[in-house]
């Protein structure tokens, strides 16, 4: 039995759907209310607080996230993100990491509280992290 290379890819496509379905419907702790990122759901026991940001109007979107303090931070920009926004930086914080895709984490975990400006490394987009 011979299947046509066009049935393989349209249940290439389908499958590679069905998965990226499931991991934006997952279980996220995340959400945007106001255009500002809320962790809901966020332990004190050594849970990583998932952050997603995006572009919007050549800036990150959204442009302002709230995560606690002394918790290990995941962020993951996009693949709207592009440009030079791929090179996020929180000076304050010591992090700065060149995304090159969405696969690409950056990861660290906040140490003190109060208000940091984020940027990508040309300062051209800018948000700020709420460390509580």
């Amino acid at each position: 039995m011979k299947i046509k290379k066009t049935t393989l890819y349209f249940l290439g496509i389908l499958v590679i759907i069905v998965i990226a379905g499931y991991f934006m419907v997952g279980s996220s702790n995340v959400s945007v209310v106001n255009d500002k990122v809320i962790n809901d759901n966020i332990a004190g026991n050594g849970q990583i607080q998932k952050v997603l940001i995006s572009e919007k109007n050549y800036n990150y979107y959204p442009s302002e996230i709230k995560v606690k303090a002394n918790q290990p931070v995941e962020i993951t920009l996009d693949d709207k993100v592009v440009g030079c926004l791929r090179a996020f930086t929180i000076r304050d914080l010591g992090v700065s990491k060149y995304a090159r895709t969405p696969d690409e984490k950056i990861i660290f975990t906040p140490n003190k509280k109060g208000t940091f400006t984020f940027s990508c490394s040309m300062g051209m987009g800018y948000g700020k992290i709420i460390v509580e």
